[in-house]
């Protein structure tokens, strides 16, 4: 079965990273791609609007302004997110936990509710999530509990789009600045889940933004063949 094309896509997080990868893949595929991030996305893209991502009443603003005109999104990508400090539980400061939920979570509520209500037709919705969700390997602590949040969130609200392909998904591992972070600074004999990343970096188990954004667009027509609200891990689709 080939792939159905994308002709326009929404793609959240997209100033850096998987979401900025996903963006120039999708330009090149000559997608109209429509950005909402904190930074603004550096590419040329058809739609682009700057709202901080833990400020929920600012986002529905931001998306009908964003959105505006728009009839149809044939993919929706919700990829921001933060990672947070690699500590213990104990250490985890409760502000910085909400600050985690706000964003990898709570943040795609505005989104979403706002697609519904607007009548914008989907075509699939992808929420970016983790093997962290599902490992509970020491150290992850607030993106481990948000990202595992954000699984059940999505398996919620696939049930309001009854007539779209709606997933969380593990993308493996990407060469982003997150990894840059823990290859340089975590302590991996405190936290020895991580070495495998610092592994990892350099190699082909670790591909740069755009090729993970293109094994992603390249597995979208195989997600749409699993149960819909479901968790999948792109290695093992």
């Amino acid at each position: 079965m080939s792939a159905k094309p994308i002709r326009s896509a929404l793609v959240t997080g997209n100033s850096r990273g998987l979401g900025l990868g996903l963006s120039r893949v999708l330009m090149r595929q000559e997608a109209a791609v429509y950005g909402l991030s904190r930074s603004g996305c550096p590419e040329p893209i058809a739609g682009d609007v700057r709202v901080d991502l833990a400020d929920y009443e600012a986002i529905e603003p931001a998306m009908a302004r964003l959105l505006e005109g728009v009839e149809r999104l044939d993919l929706v990508v919700l990829n921001a997110g933060l990672l947070g400090n690699i500590q213990s539980m104990q250490e985890a400061d409760i502000g910085e936990l909400r600050r985690l939920m706000d964003v990898n979570v709570w943040a795609n509520k505005p989104i979403l509710d706002h697609l519904l209500a607007s009548g914008i037709a989907v075509g699939q919705i992808v929420a970016i999530s983790s093997g962290a969700s599902v490992s509970g390997n020491f150290g992850w602590s607030g993106y481990s509990i948000s990202k595992a949040a954000l699984n059940m969130f999505v398996q919620l609200y696939a049930h309001e789009f009854p007539q779209t392909p709606t997933h969380s998904l593990a993308p493996g591992l990407i060469d982003t600045e997150m990894q840059e972070f823990i290859s340089g600074k975590v302590d991996t004999e405190r936290f020895p889940a991580l070495k495998r990343l610092q592994d990892a970096r350099g190699t082909e188990a670790m591909p740069d933004n755009d090729t993970a954004a293109q094994r992603i667009l390249d597995a979208l027509e195989r997600l749409r063949a699993v149960p819909t609200g479901g968790f999948v891990d792109l290695r093992e689709l």
